[in-house]
C-alpha cells in the first residue's frame, strides 16, 4: 500500500473527525470562548499525540496556547515546518446562516461551518496526509514540524513574539502554510507575496463626561465629529493615503510580474458585479489587482461612541474610538507606519480633544520567490494532482507569520490553499469544497515525498 492509498481508503473517516473539530467554537476575538479555543487546542494536541508524533501545548501570556508537534527521524535530512491556525472568526449575523455556524452540515459536495475552510479543514487535510504516511509506512519521507496557533484572527500577537525568542526550536529547511484558496475553481495557484497589517485604535476625548448638545453643542468638542474628520483627512480624493512618506519604500511589482496578472481571467466588470457596486473607488492609475496585491491601503472598520440606537438622544460623547488598518506592501514595516500614522492623527486632531492610538495587530509584508526549489516542487506536484498549471499570484490579505519565516528563519515558504473563492471566509455559511479537502491531503503527501529523502 502506499500514503496515497491509505488516504483513499479512509476518506469518510476523516471528513467525519473534520465534523468534530468544527463544532468546537473556538472563536479567538470572544472572551467568553476562551474555554473553547483552548479544548480545540487540546484536540489537536491528542490527535498529533495519536499519531505517534511527540506533541505540546505551549501557552503564551495573556493569549491562546500554541499547538506543537514534530517527528525529526532523519538525520541529515531537510526539515519541514508546517504552519496552521485553529481559531475561526465570530459567527455574526447568526441569521444570515443557513444551518448553525458550529454544526457542520453537508449539502452537495460542500461541507458548511465556521472554520470550514479557514483554515480548520486545511490545515487539517495536512495533519491527514501526515497520518497517511505514519499509519501506513509507519514514518514521514523528512523530518516534520508542526505549528498551530490559536491567535491568527486576531493578527498572531503571540507567536509573532514567541517565534522571534524560540527560532531555535522551529528551525527548518522550509515551510508549507495551507491557508488560502485556489485563483478560480479548477485553477490552482501558488501565492508569492502577501500584504502586511497594521490595525490600530483611535480613541478620541473629549469633555470628561457626556454632554447635552442644546446646552452644550458649539462651545464643547465633540469627538464623534474629531474622529469623522481624523478619518476623511487620511485619504485624499485620489484614493491616497495623506499619511507623509507612505509611500516611500514601496516597492513597485516587476513588469513580468504584472504582465503575468494581466493573462489571469479576470474582469473587472465581472468583480464589480459580484461586490454588487458600480465602480471601483481605490486608488486611481492602478487596476484591482494592482490595488488588491500590490499597493498599501487604509481602510477604517468601524466607529463606537455616543448615541446609535433607537430613536434621538442629543447628547455629545465623551469619547469615541474607531478602528483604523492599513494593509502594507514590500519595503514598507508595520512600526515605521505606525509612527508616522500617530503623528498624522495627532496633526488631524481638532481643537480641545486628546487622542491615543493602540496597536492592535502588526505584521510586515513577504514576497517569496517562484524560483524557490520548494515552491518549483509544488508547482509540479499540484499540476499532477489539479491537473492545471498553477499561476503565480499575490494575495491581499495578511499571514502575519509568514514574514517571521522570513526574515527570523529565513527560509523559504509554499502558500498552497485549496478552499475556493466563494467560500464566504469572516462571512455567513463558510464552506469547504470536499474534493478539494482530499485533493489537498494527496497534493501535500505528493510533495512531502518529492522534497523528502526516504
Amino acid at each position: 500500500m502506499s500514503a496515497s492509498t491509505y488516504a483513499q481508503q479512509h476518506r469518510d473517516r476523516f471528513v467525519e473527525e473534520l465534523k468534530t473539530l468544527l463544532r468546537i467554537p473556538s472563536v479567538s476575538t470572544l472572551p467568553q470562548h476562551q474555554d473553547d479555543v483552548r479544548r480545540a487546542a487540546e484536540w489537536l494536541l491528542a490527535h498529533l499525540r495519536d499519531l505517534g508524533m511527540t506533541a505540546e501545548l505551549i501557552p503564551l501570556e495573556g493569549g491562546h496556547p500554541i499547538v506543537y508537534a514534530q517527528s525529526l527521524h532523519l538525520a541529515g535530512g531537510p526539515t519541514v515546518l508546517f504552519y496552521g491556525h485553529y481559531d475561526v472568526q465570530p459567527v455574526d449575523p447568526v441569521s444570515e446562516w443557513t444551518s448553525p455556524p458550529f454544526e457542520p452540515t453537508l449539502r452537495g459536495d460542500d461541507l458548511y461551518g465556521r472554520g470550514a475552510s479557514d483554515d480548520k479543514g486545511q490545515v487539517f487535510g495536512v495533519i491527514k496526509a501526515l497520518e497517511s504516511f505514519l499509519r501506513d509506512e509507519g514514518r514521514l519521507p523528512l523530518n516534520v514540524k508542526v505549528l498551530i496557533e490559536g491567535e491568527e484572527e486576531i493578527g498572531s500577537p503571540g507567536i509573532s513574539r514567541w517565534i522571534e525568542r524560540h527560532a531555535r526550536k522551529v528551525a527548518c529547511d522550509f515551510a508549507w502554510v495551507s491557508d488560502g484558496q485556489l485563483y478560480a475553481k479548477g485553477l490552482p495557484c501558488l501565492v508569492t507575496g502577501l500584504r502586511g497589517l497594521l490595525y490600530t485604535e483611535v480613541e478620541v476625548r473629549g469633555p470628561s463626561h457626556d454632554l447635552h448638545s442644546g446646552q452644550h453643542g458649539g462651545a464643547a468638542p465633540n469627538p464623534v465629529n474629531a474622529v469623522a474628520a481624523i478619518i476623511a483627512g487620511l485619504k485624499d480624493r485620489r484614493g491616497r493615503v495623506t499619511i507623509p512618506r507612505f509611500y516611500s519604500a514601496v516597492r513597485e511589482p516587476s513588469g513580468e510580474e504584472k504582465a503575468s496578472w494581466e493573462r489571469l481571467p479576470f474582469r473587472e466588470e465581472d468583480y464589480l458585479r459580484e461586490l454588487g457596486i458600480p465602480v471601483s473607488p481605490g486608488e486611481q492609475g492602478y487596476s484591482i489587482l494592482e490595488r488588491r496585491w500590490a499597493r498599501p491601503t487604509l481602510d477604517a472598520h468601524g466607529i463606537a461612541g455616543g448615541w446609535t440606537g433607537a430613536g434621538s438622544k442629543t447628547v455629545i460623547p465623551a469619547k469615541v474610538v474607531a478602528k483604523v488598518s492599513m494593509r502594507l506592501v514590500p519595503d514598507q514595516r508595520a512600526k515605521t507606519i505606525l509612527r508616522a500614522f500617530e503623528k498624522k492623527v495627532s496633526k488631524l486632531a481638532s481643537p480641545g480633544v486628546e487622542v491615543e492610538v493602540r496597536e492592535l495587530a502588526g505584521g510586515d509584508p513577504v514576497l517569496i520567490s517562484p524560483t524557490a526549489a520548494p515552491v518549483q516542487a509544488a508547482m509540479r506536484v499540484v499540476r499532477e494532482v489539479w491537473g492545471a498549471d498553477p499561476v503565480f499570484v499575490r494575495e491581499g490579505g495578511s499571514i502575519p507569520i509568514v514574514a517571521k519565516f522570513d526574515r527570523v528563519l529565513k527560509v523559504p515558504t509554499v502558500l498552497f490553499g485549496f478552499g475556493l473563492p466563494d467560500d464566504n471566509l469572516h462571512a455567513p455559511n463558510e464552506k469547504f469544497h470536499l474534493p478539494n479537502f482530499h485533493k489537498g491531503i494527496e497534493t501535500v503527501i505528493r510533495w512531502m515525498e518529492r522534497v523528502g529523502t526516504k
